[in-house]
This record gives structure tokens, C-alpha cells and sequence, in this order.
């Protein structure tokens, strides 16, 4: 290499490679290994064409684009279809990345089918899925919708099939009012998502005529079935091209749709389906490499003044309700939302080197705007407003032992793969563990909140003539049914056991529902071919109203100052007290007979709601899992709605799982298995 002229330099256990003594031409940089040796693989080449203009290359832009092929990459400036793309060269060439996402085989000619004339006249939906890993927002599954007459793409992401019937909603909503047309006609295939009683009333009551292939027969449906392919292969090739994780497939496929509708097509000649569908000519200046290193600025508002300005991270598409970009920060997790944002498009993550990867289990839909002027970080879920991380919160949160590996596998190291195999998720024994780990301080302050919220306790003076019970901290690490991770959750529990009967608790007995009850509820939906719903009550207990008069101690860790001598009286139920579970059946108990439900005489948990003569509601109790069917929609929606109104509520939607369980339904069937707990042996 030295006498072609390369400079070698070494430190940092890397050696890097420059051209020129000026080391301004960086070529590459190679990383010691543990023989310490730097092994450099070269392959004999003949002649290479290097380009004097980078940025504006031919091969940058079939990157920008997606990947998009080479004969099309110089039409849409040729015919004047997009503004800010520049003239394109022909180059020879085999692209990587094409090849691992795109490569199949010769495709078979057709002939011409019929064509829509007027935009939503027909549209065409399929569903993808379920995808070999969960998107960072927990996603599984692809729905692509395409209008016929522009062939103008949009995409949703669901979690699961079910969730198809509200995305036609949405999109048929948002198509409607923008256009000022109806959608007249909808083409799929026979899928129970797209065949089930509701979608069909939908359909015919919005007058929507349905057009469904027939079984094994994709090619009644080819546009959308091809489309699925075109997207899934884009996204494939631009998550290989840059050597990303497979849990932003989800990221990639947005974009792919994004770029599709802003490139040329074959069915449309001269325009765009983005120019189709909106009249507008679409821009591509703004347009980047997905996947590259890019740099967000941080405003002066939520940082402090030694700072650094801004936050590394990983391009991963556009915002569609903003004018900006998306980044995927893989110290946190997140995705960054920005307009000031610098690009690094050659550069790509260098997960080896980084410790991104071992950051905390951050709730991955959050979202945040680096870039808003205001001195807060809003999140997109509509939480609560707080201050922007300073590096040391970063650097705490990167040391959490429970995260996991998502590094692309073959940029792993066999020896760290197998060591990862003998981790096991440590949760803590007390507060001195807990208070060590960022995420676990965040579950007890959550629980914290959830009892003052409450109106749990009050601090008072302590009482001389009572006895005072302690409390203590319980951790549990929270699994998915595939045993991975789900939340960290922290609970106050009273030691219960130092309670005496008569003094601080009287009544303990609580129903529980016998699983024979939860067994004929769900035969009795399957056979009505009934929805099976489910809510879950945060911190049921807390909800208790307490008859005993109860003290305990100030937590461990969050002692009042100023205060240290005095002690909570309880007005509700804490976990851990003996009548807590009794507490909080009564609670729910007043407030079913309050509203019209009518007890089983045979079943304390089982309740039943009428209205007419052929409307009725279940409902079935388990501790703080609700269960409810009925035969009527709009009741079991008001039912939903004044729970979650009354009490602090997760809306579970459709019932999935159930005490360990995993539930699918079939027509007139539900099926519960434990396939998959294997995991969380």
C-alpha cells in the first residue's frame, strides 16, 4: 500500500487508511482484532470510474430514492415530472443493496386489464404480514391501499389483523374530504380482516361495492399484490444497503411509499402518482439516503450551556403532518423528529463501536421535536410535557444491564452472541439496587403519581395510639407472551402481615371469577360470533375505599424533607394490606349496581346489562383484568367509555391474551394456547 502511495495511521485500536500524505482522503478504517491484527480483505478490480461530484451522482440519487432502478432514474427530470433533481448520467454497475432486497426472477408479460378513469373510483387493499420482527412502535402487519386511476400509495401499520376495519375508516375519512369524491369501489382478497361483519356494513352502508378475488388467485388483484412487493423489496434493500436492525422495517416501508409516490411509473407515462392524485409537481430536493449518519440540532431552550449542540443519529425518513425529518436515536431509542438537521449521506452506523445498543427500554412510540422553539419536549402520544435529557441522564440510561442486542447479525461477533446467551433479566431487591438504574426510579415515581393521584393517603403527624404498618418496594419485570421485555413496574406494598384483625382489618374475603365462568363466557361469544374485549385497571387496589383507620410509613427513598417523623393515613387500599382485594371489589361492586348491571346469583364477578329485549352486555371481573361481550357494539363502546372515565384504565382492545393465554378468533371458534411461554421459563 505504501507504494501506491496510501498513508497508514494507528491509534485508537484502529488503523486508518488515507490517500495522499495531506490524510484529508480518508479511504477506510479497520479495527484491530484480538490477534491484534488488522485484517483488510481486497478484491482485484480492473478499471474504476470515481465521480468528481459526489453529492450529486448518479448512484447518490438511486440511493435517495429509495433504491428506485436505474433506467427510470433520469426520466422523471427528462420529462420535467419533479423539480430540484438533476440531470443523471448512465452508469454501469451492481448495487449491493439491490441485490440482497430486490433480486427475483424474469417477469412474464400480460395483458392490459381495465382502468379506473377518475381518482378513488377504484381502490385496491392488501394486507402484509406478520412481519419476522415487531417495528419499534410494536407493529406486525402492512395494510397498502392504492387509488387505480393515480396509483397514489398509502400505507398503515397495525398490530393486528383486526385493526384493518379502523384504518379503512381513517383512510377513507381522509381521501374523502381531500379530494371531494367517494370511494365507490374496493378490491382485496377474501381475508377474514376484509370479510368480516363490520367491514361489509361499513361497505354497504357507504354504498362501496365490493370486488373480492377468489381464493389463491393474487393475480385478480395483481396492482396491489405487486405494489406490496415493490415496497417490501424498496424497504429491504434500503435496510440492507446501510446494515440497519430489522426493527425498522416499519421506518423503511414509510419511506419506500413516500419515495414510490414521488417516482415514475409505467402505468402513468409523464406523471408522477403524487402529480395525479394532487395536480402538484412533487420537489426532491429534500430528499436524503436513508439509513445515513446525520447530526439534529438541539435548541439553545432545552439544553444547557456546555452541551453539545447537537445529537448523532440515524436518517429514517420524512415527516408527513410536519416539515421536517425523521431520526432514529440509538442511545435512546427514539425517533427524533427536526427540520435543522446535517447529513452525513456516505457515512453509515458503526454499531460495533457504539454503545447504542445498550440503552434503556424506552417506550418506543414516543417521539420528540429537538428542533421547537418552545422550552419543552412535547411527546406525540400526548404525555406529559419534560425537560430535555442532559448527557449524564444519557450516559446513566446507556448503562441499564436489561437491554438487548439488535445489532444486525452479521455485523456480530459469534463470542458475544453466545455470551448473550447466558443473560437473564436481574430485577432489583430493594431500593439501594433500584435506585441505581433510571428506568426503575421511573417506575416507582409512576407509582408514586398513580396514589396521589388517587387521593391514596395524607401525610399526618404520627399517631401515638396506632399502630404504624411499613411499606416497602416490590419490582417485577413485565414480559410480552414472546418473554421480551415489556415495562419495568414498581410497586408500594404494605407489609401486611404485621396487621391484626379487629385493630387495622376486619372483612378479607374477595371473589375471584372461576375459570369455568371466563370458559362459558367466551363459548357463549364464539357461538354468537360475539367481540370479546378487554380493559385493564391500573393500580386496581389504590381505587379501595378503606373502612379501618390505616398508617404506614413514608416510602424508602421518597421521605418528605422536613418532614421526616410524620406518616401517610391511608383512605384507600394500598397493595400488600389484607383487605385491599376486598376493597376493591366492593368499589367495583357499588359502582356496576350504581349503573344497571344486574349480579349473577351464581357468580359474584359475572355481571349482565340489558337494553330492549335483544341487547344485552357480560361483563366477567378478574382482580383488576375486565372482560366483557354483548350483542350490541354501541353498548359495549359507552361501557368502555365510562370505564375508562371512572377509573384509570388500559384499553386492551380485542382479547388477546388472558391469564398467560394467548386468544386468536376464527369464525364461531376461540382458540387460547401457551405456545409461547416456553420463554419465560
Amino acid at each position: 500500500m505504501d507504494e501506491h502511495g496510501y498513508y497508514l495511521v494507528f491509534g485508537g485500536k484502529l488503523c486508518s487508511i488515507f490517500e495522499g500524505p495531506s490524510l484529508e482522503c480518508l479511504v477506510i478504517k479497520v479495527e484491530m482484532k484480538r490477534n491484534r491484527c488488522y485484517p483488510l480483505a481486497l478484491l482485484p478490480t480492473d478499471h474504476i470510474a470515481l465521480k468528481a461530484s459526489v453529492s450529486n451522482s448518479t448512484w447518490t440519487w438511486h440511493k435517495r430514492l429509495g433504491h428506485l432502478h436505474l433506467k427510470g432514474l433520469s426520466q422523471p427530470k427528462e420529462k420535467n415530472m419533479v423539480h430540484g433533481l438533476p440531470f443523471m448520467e448512465k452508469v454501469d454497475g451492481v448495487c449491493d443493496g439491490c441485490q440482497f432486497g430486490k433480486q427475483h426472477r424474469e417477469w412474464f408479460p400480460k395483458n392490459q386489464a381495465w382502468r379506473a378513469s377518475n381518482p378513488l373510483e377504484l381502490v385496491h387493499v392488501d394486507l402484509c404480514g406478520p412481519m419476522q420482527n415487531e417495528s419499534i412502535a410494536g407493529n406486525k402487519y402492512v395494510m397498502l391501499l392504492i387509488d387505480d386511476c393515480t396509483r397514489m400509495v398509502w400505507v398503515y401499520f397495525l398490530r393486528y389483523k383486526s385493526d384493518a376495519l379502523n384504518c379503512f375508516r381513517k383512510f377513507k375519512s381522509m381521501v374523502e374530504l381531500q379530494s371531494g369524491l367517494k370511494v365507490k369501489c374496493l378490491r382485496s382478497d377474501k381475508g377474514g380482516e376484509f370479510t368480516s361483519c363490520e367491514f361489509n356494513k361499513l361497505c354497504e352502508v357507504e354504498g362501496i361495492q365490493r370486488q373480492l378475488s377468489m381464493a389463491y388467485t393474487p393475480q385478480q388483484n395483481g396492482v396491489v399484490e405487486r405494489k406490496n412487493r415493490i415496497v417490501v423489496e424498496m424497504a429491504k434493500a434500503m435496510l440492507h444497503g446501510k446494515g440497519l436492525p430489522y426493527y425498522l422495517w416499519a421506518e423503511a416501508v414509510h419511506t419506500a411509499v413516500y419515495l414510490i409516490n414521488r417516482c415514475p411509473t409505467r402505468a402513468l407515462g409523464d406523471k408522477t402518482p403524487f402529480e395525479a392524485y394532487s395536480g402538484r409537481k412533487p420537489g426532491l430536493a429534500h430528499l436524503k439516503i436513508f439509513g445515513c449518519v446525520c447530526y439534529v440540532h438541539i435548541s439553545t431552550k432545552v439544553r444547557q450551556k456546555l452541551d453539545a449542540k447537537s445529537t448523532k443519529g440515524i436518517f429514517v425518513g420524512y415527516a408527513i403532518c410536519e416539515k421536517g425529518y425523521r431520526v432514529y436515536d440509538p442511545a435512546t431509542k427514539k425517533i427524533l423528529l427536526s427540520r435543522d438537521v446535517v447529513f452525513d449521506e456516505n457515512a453509515t452506523w458503526v454499531w460495533k463501536q457504539m454503545s447504542d445498543e445498550q440503552g434503556s427500554m424506552i417506550n418506543h412510540e414516543e417521539q420528540y421535536d429537538l428542533s421547537n422553539d418552545s422550552s419543552q419536549l412535547t411527546l406525540s402520544r400526548g404525555h406529559d410535557h419534560f425537560q430535555s435529557p442532559r448527557t449524564s441522564d444519557i450516559s446513566s440510561s446507556m448503562r441499564n444491564t436489561q437491554a438487548f442486542d439488535h445489532t444486525p447479525l452479521k455485523w456480530r461477533n459469534l463470542d458475544d452472541v453466545l455470551a448473550q446467551c447466558n443473560l437473564c433479566i436481574m430485577e432489583p431487591e430493594n431500593f439501594d439496587d433500584a435506585a441505581k438504574d433510571e428506568s426503575w426510579m421511573k417506575a416507582m415515581k409512576d407509582e408514586l403519581s398513580m396514589i396521589e393521584k388517587n387521593a391514596t393517603w395524607e401525610l399526618v403527624d404520627r399517631p401515638t395510639d396506632k399502630p404504624i404498618i411499613g411499606v416497602k418496594w416490590v419490582f417485577k419485570t413485565k414480559l410480552n407472551l414472546d418473554g421480551s421485555v415489556q415495562k419495568n413496574k414498581a410497586w408500594l406494598v404494605a407489609k401486611g402481615y404485621a396487621q391484626k384483625p379487629g385493630v387495622d382489618y376486619n372483612e378479607t374475603f374477595a371473589p375471584v371469577a372461576r375459570l369455568d365462568t371466563i370458559r362459558t363466557l367466551v363459548a357463549l361469544a364464539a357461538q354468537k360470533n360475539w367481540k370479546l374485549y378487554q380493559l385493564d385497571v391500573k393500580s386496581a387496589f389504590l381505587n379501595g375505599v378503606l373502612e379501618e383507620e390505616v398508617y404506614v410509613d413514608q416510602p424508602d427513598g421518597f421521605v418528605v424533607k422536613g418532614s421526616e417523623d410524620k406518616v401517610y393515613k391511608l383512605h384507600k387500599a394500598l397493595y400488600g394490606l389484607k383487605q385491599a382485594p376486598r376493597a376493591w371489589y366492593c368499589e367495583i361492586d357499588t359502582y356496576f349496581a350504581q349503573y344497571g348491571f344486574a349480579k349473577s346469583p351464581s357468580e359474584a364477578t359475572l355481571y349482565t346489562k340489558t337494553r330492549g329485549e335483544a341487547e344485552i352486555l357480560i361483563v366477567s371481573i378478574y382482580v383488576d383484568d375486565i372482560v366483557y361481550t354483548g350483542s350490541c357494539q354501541s353498548m359495549l363502546e359507552e361501557f368502555k367509555q365510562d370505564m375508562m372515565v371512572k377509573y384509570e384504565m388500559t384499553d386492551l382492545g380485542l382479547l388477546h391474551h388472558f391469564l398467560g393465554m394467548e386468544s386468536f378468533k376464527l369464525t364461531l371458534a376461540f382458540f387460547f394456547t401457551k405456545r409461547n411461554m416456553q420463554h419465560l421459563c
